[in-house]
């Protein structure tokens, strides 16, 4: 029957020798190891010169493409960024000027506005002056005739309240000039 490793019963493993000694690991056997030396420096030799021709350069390659192209959009970032500080700079430029500009027309508006609304307000005022002096010369005019009709209608009352008490007409002049009297205080 086999064993759990797979070698027919009473074998012994590669590594025993006869008789259960084992023997020492190959790699570290003193017959082998100047030849196991050999080998392995030529293999790292090999292995140096495969890599340094053509792995090592292609992977150089790379890395500088690489890194050209992270340089080169480096560059084409910083330009893009030098532009776009350059625009802003032209944009607040005219921005300040465009203000400059609306503040100007805003202020020339408004004297224009203003001074259209004086000569506006002084016409306005010269025709209410005109017609509150119209208005005075009227109610003046209105006055006077309305004193003369009150030292009229005072005469008249005057002499019928005379007629009345007295029972005679009064002088027109007497009473004329008594009304006179009374109305200038």
């Amino acid at each position: 029957m086999a064993d759990s490793h797979g070698n027919a019963k009473g074998a012994t493993a590669h590594t025993e020798a006869g008789g259960g000694h084992k023997a020492p690991f190959p790699p570290f056997q003193k017959d082998t190891f100047a030849s196991q030396l050999v080998s392995l420096t030529i293999a790292f030799v090999a292995l140096y010169l495969i890599s340094s021709r053509l792995a090592l350069p292609r992977v150089r390659k790379t890395i500088d493409d690489r890194q050209n192209k992270i340089e080169g959009d480096i560059a084409q970032a910083q330009t893009l960024k030098n532009e776009s500080d350059a625009a802003l700079k032209a944009y607040e430029v005219e921005l300040a000027a465009a203000r400059t500009r609306a503040q100007a027309i805003g202020n020339e508006t408004r004297e224009k506005l203003n001074a259209e609304a004086d000569t506006e307000r002084k016409a306005l005022e010269k025709r209410l002056s005109a017609k509150l002096a119209d208005a005075e010369k009227t109610i003046a005019s209105t006055r006077t005739a309305a004193m003369s009709n009150v030292r009229g209608i005072a005469s008249d009352a005057a002499t019928a309240i005379v007629q009345q008490l007295t029972g005679a007409m009064p002088d027109r002049k007497l009473v004329d000039s008594a009304v006179e009297a009374s109305m200038k205080g």
